[in-house]
C-alpha cells in the first residue's frame, strides 16, 4: 500500500532547505548555491514497513526572514513540515519560537520536525552550548553536505504520517 503525504520544507534564506532536499531525494550535494524563488516540487518514495510506502511530495518554498508572509496558497494540502535553520547563523535561529507559533497557527495539526543543518562547519560542543545557552529545542542536527541524519529525519516524518506508524 502506498500513501502520498505533502511535505513542505521551510526556513530563513540560505539554511539549506534545497541541499537537504537533495542529498535525500537523490544523495548528492553541490557547494554552488542557487536561490529558491518560489516553490520547488520534488518526490521520493520510502518504505515504512514491507508493502508499505510513503510518496514524500516535497515542497521546498523559498526563504523568507518572515514566516507570516508565505502564501497560504504553498500551505494547502499540507500533511506534515520541516523547519530548517542554520547553525552556522544564529539570525536564522534567534526567533524560532515565534516562526514555530507562526507555523503552528498555519498549519495546527500538520507534524512537524526541527532540524538544525550545517553541522559539519561547526565545533559540536560548541554548538550544543550555543544551542542550549539560546534555548533552542531542536528534532535534528544535520549535514546535507556529509548527509548526517539526513535520511533519518526524512524517514522520521514518514513514519509520523504512515497509517502506520502505531505499529513501528
Amino acid at each position: 500500500m502506498r500513501v502520498s503525504k505533502k511535505i513542505v520544507v521551510l526556513g530563513h534564506f540560505g539554511v539549506g532547505k534545497t541541499s537537504l532536499i537533495r542529498r535525500f531525494v537523490e544523495d548528492s550535494f553541490s557547494n554552488d548555491y542557487k536561490v529558491s524563488i518560489g516553490v520547488h516540487i520534488t518526490k521520493k518514495v520510502v518504505e515504512i514497513t514491507a508493502g508499505n510506502q510513503v510518496s514524500l511530495i516535497l515542497w521546498d518554498l523559498e526563504g523568507t526572514d518572515d514566516l507570516s508572509n508565505i502564501r497560504d496558497s504553498y500551505l494547502l494540502g499540507t500533511h506534515g513540515l520541516i523547519y530548517v535553520f542554520d547553525v552556522t547563523r544564529p539570525s536564522t535561529f534567534e526567533n524560532i519560537n515565534g516562526d514555530l507559533r507562526i507555523v503552528g497557527e498555519k498549519l495546527p495539526n500538520a507534524p512537524k520536525i526541527v532540524v538544525g543543518n550545517k553541522v559539519d562547519l561547526v565545533v559540536p560542543e560548541d554548538l550544543d552550548r550555543l544551542l542550549q545557552r539560546q534555548g533552542i529545542t531542536y528534532d535534528y542536527l544535520s549535514s546535507a553536505k556529509t548527509g548526517g541524519m539526513v535520511n533519518d529525519l526524512f524517514l522520521h516524518l514518514a513514519k509520523m504520517l504512515s497509517s502506520d506508524a502505531k505499529k513501528i
